[in-house]
């Protein structure tokens, strides 16, 4: 029996700038072939400070026509409060037509008994309305979201004539860097960082620039082979409005499309 011919990901250091909560099966993925994944969360999650907006939309569900899911983090805090609401999410929710932007973030929807029923193939926010312009015209949108959230998809909406209530789901924080992946940040070791939001790259460009930019002269080291990796278009047009270049941006956002990006960036043949 042959065996199967090892990961070129094996023994690499892939820095994720995510929480551990929020990257599971990635991790599972990356260790599966041998890579050593490093946690370092450049973002941090709290409740809306004003409950009020998000409890009258939760309370009020049979009043629009569609709900808009831009990120598993949105999916997570509107069920946390539906539930401390005593909202029935399976009774509640079945009357609405669920979207999300991309697969990562349907099947957090669909995990929790939401019945989505479009996802973008495009994988961003804007998509929404550009790819289901036909369903969303005069219709009635809850778009629960972060406080950082861009404003791109709701103008696009309302230009297709939807009433769109906007409603804060949870605020985005800076985490800063501390523990194993700080550490690893000097030592030369990460060949790999994977970004995942604009607002992620901006924390760390921040922290780096505090830091004297070590970091980023690191990986832009010609010298090594270092991989620096948007995880959705957004993100990627976040890190070249930076002034990073040779940014790679995974196939898509599934943890299937993130693996491949890095496996075929570290292939010997690349």
């Amino acid at each position: 029996m042959v065996d199967a011919p090892a990961s070129p990901l094996a023994g690499r250091s892939i820095l994720i700038t995510r929480a551990s909560d929020q990257t599971e099966s990635l991790v599972r993925e990356l260790k599966a072939r041998g890579a050593r994944p490093v946690l370092q969360p450049m973002i941090a999650f709290h409740p809306p400070s004003d409950f009020a907006p998000l409890d009258n939309a939760l309370r009020d569900l049979r009043s629009f026509d569609w709900l808009l899911l831009t990120s598993a983090n949105a999916v997570r805090a509107l069920l946390d409060r539906a539930q401390s609401l005593g909202v029935d999410v399976m009774h509640s929710f079945a009357a609405l037509r669920v979207a999300a932007v991309g697969p990562v973030t349907a099947e957090a929807a669909r995990r929790a008994g939401l019945p989505v029923s479009q996802v973008a193939t495009k994988h961003q926010g804007l998509a929404l309305a550009e790819e289901f312009a036909a369903e969303f015209a005069r219709k009635r949108i809850l778009l629960p979201r972060s406080n950082l959230a861009s404003a791109e998809l709701p103008d696009a909406l309302r230009r297709l004539g939807a009433q769109v209530t906007e409603v804060v789901a949870y605020r985005t924080f800076a985490a800063e860097p501390e523990g194993e992946g700080q550490s690893d940040f000097f030592s030369g070791r990460v060949e790999a960082i994977l970004f995942f939001s604009p607002s992620a790259v901006r924390n760390f460009l921040n922290w780096d620039e505090g830091k004297g930019g070590q970091l980023l002269r690191s990986i832009s080291d010609q010298s090594r082979k270092a991989a620096v990796v948007a995880v959705g278009p957004v993100t990627a047009t976040a890190l070249r409005e930076a002034g990073l270049r040779n940014i790679l941006q995974a196939q898509n956002t599934t943890v299937e499309g993130v693996i491949a990006t890095l496996e075929s960036f570290f292939s010997p043949s690349s």
